[in-house]
């Protein structure tokens, strides 16, 4: 009689950790644990400006990474948000904290739509140039007319209290959770936006522009959408960080090197992906920290303000250099091949 093989009994069965764990894990910490942990200077330095960095740059990602449409105004965008918040709270009595947010957001993706048309006509390094006047007008019109700063001689407001619903959020840890709600949210939105049919015309637009016309996708729609989706949260980022971060708005808070600085973080962090945009505003934040401490124990006095500037335009610039060449996904690639690598080492 023929040997039958039985059947393996060893178990190949290999539980995979669910996607949305890792994402769900960092917010309970963020939520949990940092507030009680932090202390108010790492909240103030590090973490209130590293969410609306990040924020920013989720918005700029979609624009860019998914959409394919280069921009150089996003600070322009972070000050309509900031400024529109301002304005809406000082004129309209009564008007929710919510509301004032969504209608500053709405007001930046307004203006987005309006810089946004010449990427019906320009591509590429002509488009970049053309959100230029975006960056150079808004700044302009929010220096020249005093009516946006609520007629300051100096031109800087302060910011209004940050309350919802009877709840004042002051102090660093309360500043710290109202950011960390909008970001969430904000991104929880960016993550169903960029898997939705609206997502997928983003890639399509950004890969080829003329085979996805002919598949039946919207051009013209699609890429005013994404500067209209891109600048409503890249305006809210500029809420949070005037209000939130600096507690004051000024239009010289939001210059051209804001912009590139913004491009720099998708840039490093990775294009085309949501952890991207946090991981290079964790790199963008901390990393002037660490060069000033550095450059104090090494150098002494001579490293002071004007060196630790220069020297952290040029690593910066060298590691802008060196992930496009080594390592063009950013941060984001990175990371994943290192979870792969270490999830390879652990099977058996």
């Amino acid at each position: 009689m023929a040997n039958v093989a039985a059947p393996s009994t060893s178990n190949s069965f290999s539980w995979q950790v669910p996607a949305w764990l890792a994402p769900l894990a960092v917010v309970v910490a963020a939520f949990g644990v940092v507030p009680f942990v932090a202390s108010p200077y790492v909240i103030e330095a590090i973490l209130l400006p590293f969410l609306a960095l990040s924020l920013a740059a989720v918005g700029l990602n979609i624009l860019t990474g998914y959409a394919g449409q280069l921009s150089l105004g996003s600070a322009a965008f972070m000050a309509v948000g900031a400024f529109a918040a301002y304005n809406f709270n000082l004129r309209v009595d009564g008007l929710p904290l919510i509301v004032t947010i969504i209608l500053a957001g709405a007001t930046a993706a307004a203006i987005g739509i309006v810089f946004g048309l010449p990427s019906l006509r320009l591509k590429g390094f002509y488009l970049a140039v053309s959100t230029l006047a975006a960056q150079f007008f808004v700044q302009w019109a929010l220096t020249k007319f005093g009516w946006f700063s609520n007629n300051s001689p100096s031109g800087v407001i302060d910011a209004p209290p940050l309350a919802i619903a009877g709840v004042t959020f002051d102090g660093a840890v309360g500043r710290y959770l109202f950011a960390l709600s909008v970001v969430t949210v904000l991104t929880a939105f960016a993550y169903r936006l960029v898997r939705s049919q609206a997502g997928r015309n983003f890639i399509a637009v950004r890969d080829n522009e003329l085979a996805a016309r002919v598949l039946g996708v919207p051009v013209l729609r699609t890429k005013l959408l994404a500067f209209a989706i891109s600048s409503f949260i890249i305006g809210i980022a500029g809420v949070l960080w005037a209000f939130a971060y600096l507690r004051t708005v000024e239009p010289h808070g939001f210059n051209l090197d804001r912009s590139f600085q913004i491009l720099f973080i998708i840039i490093i962090g990775g294009l085309a992906t949501i952890r991207g945009a946090f991981f290079g505003a964790a790199l963008i934040v901390v990393f002037p920290l660490i060069l000033s401490r550095l450059g104090s124990a090494v150098f002494g006095t001579v490293f002071d303000s004007g060196v630790l500037d220069m020297s952290q335009r040029i690593v910066i610039g060298a590691l802008i250099i060196i992930f496009l060449i080594a390592e063009p996904d950013g941060l984001a690639a990175l990371w994943d091949r290192l979870i792969k690598r270490a999830h390879g080492r652990t099977e058996p």
